[in-house]
């Protein structure tokens, strides 16, 4: 959701955009998620005595064993039980992306790191240029050449690589792809990658002489969400596999419930799917944020969605009271627009050019939201003070055109955001 609506920013500024999904399907998390699969497809479940040790306890482990039992797979096949889990998952995932309105160009999967040897080159290059050393039957990284406080492991001593060495292989591949600005956005706990993963850039760099900036690639980091429904915090255990998904968040926020018509639901996922966005890009992403699943269902001034979409909505309504032609409205006379409101109204408008250009620079989509409930505030008080069908006609043009330049800028900083601008509410 960040990623999207920073592309969306970055496409404001005709920047051409490549979304792109790292899909982890490879390293110990996934070796874990097979092998939690196939204890339950033993019959084992978490408080067997012969529960592995770093098996995953969520329902949703038994749900995958279910199906791929249904499918008559062969429990004693770690591998084909793997690629069904990840198969399994990202169905998933996909639903809830589109549920989301969240779409991506392409999606890179970790294992393809390993299958075309991509792995194993970053690490011949590393050592080639003296960058590695072998220490306690380990591969070591030697990142403190690059400002790191200690060196860092690439390869452990039971021979399997740590989860940065495919990132830094990863990120190779997208420089030799043309891909000389990358932006990753992950959660704040990937913080401490940062630097080997740039420091084995720069090795591999060193070996094949590219002219890599030490800053490649650029981080947008955000902290987890807490969630917050009817007072009390919806509780999440990442060891218990208790998660809240987006698909969870769109239809708890949009009102969702089994006895809605298929036009009900769908309208209820639409307003789900505008909180959830609106929400969770109202705040800078490395700050702490509580998500008030009662406040997104509020149908009022203190729900930060509504309050700007019916800003849209009401500007909607006044000119089909109108029900002139808006096409004639560039005439207007604008010096006739001397009110504090109107004045205010037309400074705003004024701003949004210069808010979309410094929050793509900043990768800061929540200026962007920010923005927009100011302008909406703005919006809001000219409507309070200043009548707009008036019987003067050349001063209701003049009205009637701020607020179709009102409504166009409410309309296209909403599209940043991947809400929707409703004419009704």
């Amino acid at each position: 959701m960040l990623g999207d609506a920073l592309a969306n920013l970055l496409d404001s500024q005709e920047i051409k955009v490549h979304r792109e999904f790292y899909y982890n399907d490879a390293g110990v998390q996934i070796q874990n998620l097979a092998i939690s699969v196939q204890a339950r497809l033993r019959g084992l479940a978490p408080i067997s005595a012969d529960w592995p040790k770093d098996a995953y306890n969520g329902e949703y482990i038994n749900e995958i064993a279910q199906s791929y039992q249904s499918e008559r797979g062969d429990e004693n096949d770690l591998e084909v039980i793997r690629k069904f889990a990840v198969a399994y998952l990202r169905k998933e995932q996909d639903i809830d992306l589109k549920i989301f309105g969240v779409r991506f160009d392409e999606f890179y999967l970790e294992s393809s790191l390993y299958s075309d040897g991509s792995v194993q080159k970053v690490i011949e290059d590393l050592t080639s240029v003296d960058k590695t050393y072998e220490a306690d039957g380990a591969l070591w990284l030697k990142t403190t050449l690059d400002g790191d406080d200690k060196d860092r492991v690439m390869r452990k001593s039971d021979g399997n690589y740590t989860y940065f060495v495919p990132d830094v292989a990863y990120h190779i591949s997208k420089w030799s792809r043309g891909f000389e600005k990358v932006i990753n956005v992950q959660g704040s706990d990937h913080h401490g990658t940062i630097a080997r993963v740039r420091s084995g850039i720069q090795g591999v760099a060193q070996k094949r002489h590219w002219a890599i900036p030490t800053t490649f690639p650029d981080y947008v980091l955000h902290k987890m969400v807490t969630v917050i429904k009817d007072g009390a915090e919806v509780k999440l255990s990442k060891r218990a596999g208790s998660y809240v998904t987006l698909r969870d968040l769109i239809e708890w926020s949009g009102g969702v419930h089994t006895q809605m018509s298929t036009v009900e639901r769908e309208r209820a996922l639409q307003r789900g799917r505008d909180a959830v966005r609106f929400f969770l890009i109202s705040r800078k992403a490395d700050t702490e944020f509580i998500f008030d699943v009662n406040l997104a269902l509020q149908q009022n001034d203190e729900n930060p969605v509504f309050y700007v979409q019916y800003a849209h909505a009401r500007i909607c309504s006044i000119l089909q009271q109108w029900g002139g032609d808006s096409n004639t409205l560039h005439k207007a006379n604008l010096a006739l627009l001397d009110s504090k409101a109107a004045d205010h109204l037309l400074r705003r408008l004024a701003e949004y050019p210069e808010v979309l250009a410094s929050a793509a620079e900043d990768l800061a989509p929540h200026a962007v939201a920010f923005y927009l409930r100011d302008l909406a505030g703005d919006l809001h008080t000219f409507y309070n003070a200043d009548r707009v069908l008036v019987d003067e006609s050349d001063l209701k043009l003049a009205r009637l055109a701020l607020l179709l330049a009102c409504r166009q800028v409410l309309e296209n900083g909403l599209k940043v955001l991947g809400v929707s601008a409703p004419s009704k509410m």
